[in-house]
C-alpha cells in the first residue's frame, strides 16, 4: 500500500517541480549551464532533434521513439519490479501466518514481526521498495523531458497526428488515463491488491490524476505519458503471464 502512496506523492511533487522550475522560459542549447540543463535536458532535446530529422522532422515520431528507447534502458529495473510482485504474492499466506501469530499490539511482539518479515522476505530474496526504483528515475526524465519540450522551439512548435505538440490537448489525457488504468489492472490481476480496498481507489485514482496533469500540460507531454504506459502494458503481458504460467507449472509439478 505504501508503494502507492509513495507513487502518488512523487507524482504531486513532480507536477511542482515542472510549474516551479525557473529557467522554464530560456531556451536549452549547448551553452546552458548547470548539471541539470548539461546533463539531462539538453541531451534530450538532442535526441529527440536527432530523431526527427531521421523522420522527415517529425517531432512526434521522435518523441514516440525516444520514448521506446527510454522504457527499453529502464526495462530492467520493470522486470526486477514485476519479478518481485510476483515474489512477494507467492509469500503471501506466510507473511498472513506471521501477522496472526504476532498480533499483538504491544511494542516488543511488533519489533519482533517486523524482524521475522524481514528474515522472510531476505529467505525469498524480497525487496518491498524495488517497485519504488522505476518511478524514482523516471522522474527526472519526466521533469527533463518537460523542459526539452519547452525550451526547445523546434519541438515546441511541432505537430503531431491532431495535435500541437506545444500546447495542451482534449483527447490525449484521457487516451493517458485510459492506458495508466489498465497498466495498473494488469499489475494487480491476480494478487491480493485487488481485495485491499485502499488499492481499489488508487487504481481509479492514479489514472485520474495522470488525465487531469496531461489536460494542463504539453500534448508532447501527454503522448510521453501514453506511449509510455502503452509500452507497460504490453511489457505487462509478455513478462507476468508467462512468469505465472511458470510458478503454476512449477506449483504443479510440486
Amino acid at each position: 500500500m505504501r508503494n502507492k502512496w509513495y507513487i502518488f506523492v512523487l507524482m504531486i511533487g513532480a507536477v511542482l517541480l515542472l510549474s516551479g522550475c525557473t529557467d522554464i522560459n530560456e531556451p536549452i542549447n549547448a551553452e546552458s549551464e548547470g548539471i541539470w540543463n548539461q546533463y539531462f535536458v539538453y541531451p534530450l532535446s538532442l535526441m529527440i532533434k536527432y530523431f526527427a530529422d531521421m523522420f522527415s522532422g517529425s517531432f512526434g515520431w521522435a518523441i514516440v521513439v525516444v520514448t521506446i528507447i527510454i522504457r527499453l534502458i529502464i526495462l530492467p529495473l520493470n522486470i526486477k519490479q514485476i519479478k518481485s510482485s510476483q515474489a512477494m504474492q507467492a509469500i503471501q499466506p506466510e507473511l498472513k501466518a506471521l501477522q496472526e501469530k504476532y498480533s499483538s499490539k504491544d511494542a516488543k511482539t511488533q519489533q519482533k514481526l517486523q524482524e521475522e518479515t524481514m528474515k522472510l522476505f531476505q529467505k525469498h530474496g524480497v525487496n518491498p521498495f524495488s517497485g519504488c526504483l522505476p518511478i524514482f528515475i523516471q522522474m527526472p526524465i519526466l521533469i527533463a523531458m518537460y523542459h526539452a519540450i519547452m525550451r526547445t522551439e523546434e519541438i515546441k512548435q511541432g505537430t503531431f497526428l491532431w495535435f500541437s505538440l506545444g500546447s495542451p490537448d482534449y483527447i490525449l489525457p484521457i487516451i493517458a488515463g485510459i492506458f495508466t488504468f489498465i497498466q495498473q489492472k494488469l499489475m494487480m490481476a491476480g494478487t491480493s491488491a485487488q481485495q485491499n480496498p485502499q488499492l481499489a481507489v488508487m487504481l481509479y485514482l492514479m489514472p485520474i490524476m495522470i488525465a487531469v496533469f496531461a489536460f494542463f500540460f504539453p500534448a508532447a507531454l501527454a503522448l510521453y505519458w501514453v506511449v509510455g504506459n502503452i509500452f507497460m502494458v504490453v511489457q505487462t503481458l509478455l513478462i507476468r503471464n508467462p512468469m505465472a504460467k511458470e510458478a503454476s507449472t512449477g506449483g504443479d509439478k510440486k
